[in-house]
């Protein structure tokens, strides 16, 4: 049996119950050893780009370019199953709703494979076995924040619906996700509150804790127990170099757990199935490729460079 989390670290072992009375695979790693991906963005001296670069996870290395976007877009969200990486949604002259898809097979450029219920930026993205998922955003046409949670599929190219709802409306917000559950944390419109909502429903999110500084712009990976909130705006609009961590097993607030090596927001998250990655980001635009362990608490390294500088940008993982 295997399982996606975190938008492609994937999961296989025997079943065994997990805190809610429920069942989820023995967290065994044993994908997501592969590649971080980072799509999109902004690139100085303020260029859209559709650039989809690739990192190494065996070895620290810098990114290379394997593709591009269907077009070029910023404030996007990340989904990722185990063959191909997902875009959605996202801005440019105007705000957009298209699905893209790429494959991890080969180095390849994106096609736009469906659209979203609305469209919106600054949305989080979140990833189950067989479905991607958004949560959140903006569009100031229909509203300042959004709290609709989408799912699209991952078997077949087609567009998403509308799932639920999470507890506070907001964007600039990071995506996490267990087994079981996907997580919307910190964003711009509810600074302080980590929603969850399951996977195997569709339902709306409950507020199953809180980051200990209030935060958008963040970025978010994911282990197998753990969901982790890096670098963003403080309350204060400054850019901060926190790594916060939160448990999947119960429901709490995240805790500090160290920082990343340059202050910054509008990065990407990654996560392979030892480590989690923040890439890119802005304050100024940066390059760097972040690297923090799993099995310990600890600060990040700079392991790495993305192909650009740029931020506005979302990850993928294989």
């Amino acid at each position: 049996m295997a399982i996606t989390i975190s938008g492609g670290v994937q999961l296989s072992g025997p079943v065994l119950l997990d805190s809610t009375g429920g069942s989820s695979p023995t967290p065994t790693p044993s994908g997501a050893t592969n590649f971080g991906y980072t799509s999109g963005g902004k690139a100085p001296p303020w260029t859209n780009v559709a650039t989809i670069d690739k990192f190494p996870f065996a070895s620290d290395g810098n990114a290379t370019d394997v593709g591009d976007l269907s077009g070029s877009r910023t404030y996007t969200a990340g989904q990722s199953s185990t063959d191909n990486g997902y875009v959605s949604g996202g801005a440019l002259a105007s705000y957009y709703a298209i699905i893209d898809k790429f494959p991890f097979a080969s180095d390849d450029n994106a096609t736009n494979v469906g659209n979203l219920t609305q469209a919106r930026r600054g949305l989080a993205g979140q990833s189950s076995t067989d479905s991607g998922y958004t949560s959140g955003g903006s569009n100031p046409s229909i509203s300042q924040y959004l709290d609709t949670i989408d799912k699209f599929p991952f078997a077949s190219d087609g567009n998403a619906t509308d799932v639920g709802d999470l507890t506070v409306a907001r964007s600039y917000v990071s995506g996490q996700s267990s087994t079981i559950s996907g997580y919307a944390s910190g964003g711009e419109g509810g600074l302080n509150v980590i929603d969850k909502f399951p996977f195997a429903s569709d339902a709306n999110a409950t507020d199953v804790g809180d980051p200990p500084s209030g935060r958008s712009n963040n970025a978010g990976q994911s282990s197998s127990a753990n969901g982790y909130i890096s670098g963003g705006y403080n309350a204060s609009n400054a850019s901060i170099n926190n790594i916060e961590k939160f448990p999947f097993a119960s429901d709490a607030n995240a805790t500090d757990v160290g920082d990343l090596t340059i202050a910054r927001y509008l990065a990407a998250g990654q996560s392979s199935s030892a480590s989690g990655y923040t890439s890119g980001g802005d304050s100024p635009f940066y390059n760097v490729i972040d690297k923090f362990p799993f099995a310990s608490d600890a600060n990040a390294t700079d392991v790495g460079d993305l192909t650009q500088a740029r931020s506005l940008v979302s990850g993928q993982q294989y």
